[in-house]
């Protein structure tokens, strides 16, 4: 089974606890909010460092979507529990006047070859001895670069998607993922298969 595949088989068994959700079964939704919490916690890691926060944000998400499941039409699940999940974050924020320890947004600069970033993954292998090391180069990158590179690599999204949920073009997605794998490349030595990695390592 190929990546592609195995998300739309997940998606699949995620949408069918939703709409059991929708029609008013909680456990079915508890099992859904138990599939997708590691995967919101692990996402919000990209935008605070207060963990308390972050586990009160997705259960006042959780509720939330629960009290409106009647109204929400999903065909993603994984994308539109994320992107809730953003958007509660960044609400969150402007509210504080960004009093609270949010990471800092770094402005991408333009990088002009959007293939460039497929190449690069493609061409570069990665011993297993070097996952701390990546492990912790991927904690070290500026947070909107860590948040394309954990949606990318991570959930399987591809770059349309990942420019949707982030509310920029598919351009500047590539030029995120372009510096994320540049500065990896400067941290690594040596450095291979980074993509095989990404899918091996637990963010």
């Amino acid at each position: 089974m190929n990546k592609k595949q195995r998300i739309a088989e997940e998606n699949e068994i995620l949408l069918n606890l939703w709409h059991q959700s929708q029609a008013g079964d909680s456990l079915a939704f508890c099992q859904l909010a138990d599939k997708q919490y590691r995967t919101l916690f692990n996402y919000a890691c990209n935008f605070t460092t207060d963990r308390e926060f972050i586990k009160d944000a997705i259960q006042d998400l959780m509720i939330h979507i629960w009290e409106r499941r009647q109204n929400i039409q999903i065909q993603f699940v994984t994308i539109y529990f994320l992107r809730a999940l953003r958007n509660q974050l960044m609400q969150e924020f402007r509210r504080n006047n960004g009093s609270h320890p949010f990471i800092d947004i770094d402005e991408a600069r333009q990088i002009s070859d959007y293939q460039t970033v497929e190449t690069e993954i493609e061409r570069n292998e990665l011993m297993s001895e070097n996952q701390v090391k990546v492990r912790c180069a991927i904690e070290e990158l500026p947070r909107r670069q860590k948040e394309a590179v954990f949606l990318k690599y991570f959930e399987g999204m591809d770059n349309e998607q990942i420019a949707d949920l982030m509310q920029v073009n598919r351009q500047s997605v590539a030029n995120l993922l372009f510096k994320a794998i540049t500065a990896l490349k400067q941290h690594i030595h040596p450095i291979s298969n980074l993509l095989l990695l990404c899918f091996a390592l637990q963010f």
